[in-house]
């Protein structure tokens, strides 16, 4: 086989493996993916492993696979370019409730914001486009951990830690397990200046076809402008929006 025939059949490989990872019903264990893709389980591993190192795959360690950050927010640019794109989908929900909005989907223990659209107000919140944002103290990682399984959440937890970040952050696991029941009952999470002072954020769960979440889009604004309850009042928007993520990232 000649070199350029040996990288075509390597460049079909991957492609094959990152086609499976995106599969419903995901995570996906290695002898699955590699009875999916017909490629050898050695080849399978050394491909997830570098799907892994480039951040298009993400592994639990204990041989799951599923789909890494770096390949969600290239679906999210590839839907940002469609007519009714989540670009236009999330500027839609700003200009309707005049609050800065964010996308951020899952990586590990932690969630990485790749959209945010600015308030119409004169400030400005420290997330920004790239950061990681902890679980326990934003309202994005709690509509998140809220619908995970809860040997999931805990484990989540406790790889990441409960820092407080404010003197209104819950650093108790059993009473951010009340608060998850709470963001379950209602359908959608509060984080009222737990992550950052005077900084109020809601946020909905966005989910995969397989009904796991992935990641939130939220509403913030600062307390001294915007009340909690003047805020909920914008959840059904709120929710509407990420049932239209879903439906653009092909994950719904």
């Amino acid at each position: 086989m000649d070199r350029s025939s040996a990288a075509g059949s390597a460049l079909e490989k991957t492609l094959r493996i990152t086609e499976a990872l995106a599969e419903p019903g995901g995570p996906h264990r290695l002898t699955e993916l590699a009875a999916a893709t017909g490629v050898p389980k050695s080849s399978t591993y050394r491909i997830l492993s570098s799907l892994i190192q480039q951040g298009y795959a993400v592994t639990d360690g204990e041989g799951s696979y599923g789909i890494g950050l770096r390949l969600r927010t290239l679906a999210a640019e590839i839907g940002a370019e469609r007519p009714a794109g989540i670009v236009e989908l999330l500027q839609f929900l700003q200009r309707g409730t005049g609050q800065a909005v964010q996308l951020a989907l899952r990586s590990g223990d932690a969630l990485t914001c790749v959209r945010k659209i600015e308030s119409s107000q004169p400030f400005r919140t420290a997330s920004r486009v790239g950061v990681r944002i902890p679980m326990h103290s934003t309202a994005v990682g709690k509509a998140v951990l809220a619908h995970l399984a809860p040997a999931e959440a805990d484990a989540v937890v406790r790889a990441a830690g409960m820092p407080a970040l404010t003197p209104r952050t819950l650093t108790d696991r059993e009473a951010l397990a009340e608060e998850l029941g709470a963001v379950r009952a209602r359908g959608y999470a509060v984080d009222d200046e737990e992550n950052e002072p005077s900084v109020r954020c809601v946020a909905a769960a966005v989910f995969d076809r397989a009904g796991a979440p992935v990641g939130a889009v939220s509403l913030t604004t600062v307390t001294f402008l915007t009340t909690r309850a003047e805020l909920e009042r914008f959840t059904p928007a709120l929710l509407e929006a990420a049932r239209g993520v879903e439906r653009l990232l092909r994950l719904g």
